[in-house]
């Protein structure tokens, strides 16, 4: 693409400095209900045709992709989750600006005639998951009936988060810490792969789940010396919620098939994001699944020529949580500045996230890896004051030479520099746009200039938090 027009300049990656650019008073203002069911209408719920499709993050989470699910649900009859833990957050919001925090339970719950589904590719802590349903129940959302966990799906015990936090304190002091968020995610994974894990479907036989969760603590124990956790306790409280769990637990592979093969409408849910992938991330500093394409088709034994549409997520900017290279990472006022005004704050954990400017070196590896057919941008809105945008759009190696893709080598690319365009600000509160044709014509430049770069349609742009905050737009333009 020629990027003669706009300026670009190469600066390293450590730090760039820029004040009085932002308001931080310039927050999304709530609609008028009336307006805001009209606007649904026309943009949140357009018609979406595909009958299986999948929502993925892009980056390195946090991109909002519990919103598009929240919105895409209502068209869709079942919403699923293919891996990840509770280390997943997505905030969403209803109708009348109610916001929910979610960390197991698909986003589609808010939509009443959609069933919501738990994969085997996900690792469950059961407690967690029942004091979340206690939540939306509390607020008045039907669960039971609505919700199915896969038998397949790996147990995430108390034992699971213990390990997890020692191992991070092992690495204290070293560098090497990952930054996880102690849920457990990891260890419980571990567990799988090391074929010692328990499933849920092992409750169906209590003795036997018994002497398995017994075996499994024996490793923790003998692993490390301040081993901070009491199995009999654990073993009493699963015997007392079995009878509970076993009405939400089915053969989940068997049922998605099923419902593809008769035309049932699937709408898949990524948690994390491509960035985090084992194989394809930033390794170490990675989650311990795969959130890319690969882990949906796994995670529920779905086959990939089934999907109809892989639409990847990607903010306006980039958002980071824990350790690990950050080639476009902000410091200073501006980063300060944008955490503040998208409240970007861990969902999960409240961590502030780190904060940088859009890499579209990272965006086009996630998208060839995940083979996205359209994009959801978020949070344009978060930009709004700022004079101008930059995007990152190569890495300069130390040697001079810009690198061919996303590289594996992390020494090297924390070495690297990265190559920016800066594009023109739009200075304009878009947070009430609703149309395409209503939006700044340096937001639709922006926008444009992203899906050129990527050769991908950004169907979606997200002005704001709210299930109405979105402008659809049009393919071609």
């Amino acid at each position: 693409m020629a990027l003669a027009p706009l300026s670009s300049s190469i600066m390293g990656h450590h730090q760039f400095k820029c004040s009085g650019l932002l308001r931080p008073s310039a927050q999304p203002s709530r609609m008028p209900a009336s307006r805001r069911s009209m606007t649904i209408v026309r943009a949140s719920q357009e018609a979406f045709d595909p009958q299986v499709c999948v929502v993925l993050g892009t980056q390195w989470g946090d991109e909002g992709k519990g919103k598009l699910v929240d919105i895409l649900a209502q068209q869709y009859e079942i919403v699923a989750r293919a891996q990840g833990g509770a280390n997943a957050g997505h905030t969403i919001y209803d109708n009348d600006g109610n916001k929910y925090k979610l960390h197991l339970i698909p986003s589609g719950i808010l939509n009443p005639d959609a069933t919501c589904v738990i994969g085997n590719g996900v690792v469950v802590h059961l407690p967690g998951l029942f004091e979340e349903i206690k939540g939306l129940k509390a607020r008045g959302i039907k669960v039971d009936g609505r919700l199915i966990i896969s038998d397949r799906a790996h147990l995430l015990f108390e034992l699971h988060k213990e390990i997890d936090g020692a191992r991070e304190a092992e690495l204290a002091g070293t560098g090497k810490q990952i930054g996880t968020t102690k849920r457990g995610i990891g260890p419980a994974y571990s567990s799988k792969a090391i074929r010692n894990g328990v499933r849920v479907g092992d409750l169906k036989d209590l003795d036997s789940f018994a002497d398995k969760l017994r075996k499994l603590s024996l490793d923790g124990e003998r692993r490390f010396k301040d081993f901070e956790y009491n199995v009999e306790d654990d073993i009493k409280m699963y015997k007392e919620i079995a009878g509970t769990v076993a009405p939400f637990v089915k053969d989940t592979v068997h049922l998605i098939n099923e419902w593809a093969v008769s035309g049932r409408r699937i709408l898949i849910e990524g948690a994390n994001a491509t960035m985090l992938d084992m194989d394809f991330g930033t390794y170490p500093f990675v989650t311990s699944s795969n959130p890319s394409i690969g882990g949906v088709l796994t995670g529920l034994g779905i086959a990939p020529n089934r999907l109809g549409a892989v639409i990847g997520v990607a903010k306006a900017y980039t958002t980071r949580v824990g350790a690990g290279p950050y080639p476009t990472e902000l410091f200073g006022e501006l980063a300060e500045e944008l955490r503040e005004i998208g409240a970007e704050y861990g969902t999960t954990t409240g961590r502030p996230r780190r904060i940088g400017w859009l890499d579209m070196v990272a965006l086009k590896y996630a998208t060839a890896i995940n083979g996205l057919t359209h994009i959801n941008i978020t949070k344009l809105d978060v930009l709004s004051d700022l004079d101008e945008i930059k995007i990152g759009m190569a890495y300069i190696a130390p040697d001079g030479s810009r690198l061919p893709a996303f590289p594996s080598d992390l020494d090297l690319l924390e070495k690297c520099e990265v190559e920016y365009v800066t594009l023109p600000g739009w200075k304009e509160d878009i947070s009430k746009v609703r149309s395409w044709e209503d939006m700044p014509e340096a937001a639709k430049k922006y926008c444009q200039f992203c899906e050129d770069a990527l050769g991908v349609h950004c169907k979606w742009i997200g002005v704001g938090p709210g299930r109405d905050a979105l402008v659809v737009k049009p393919n071609g333009i």
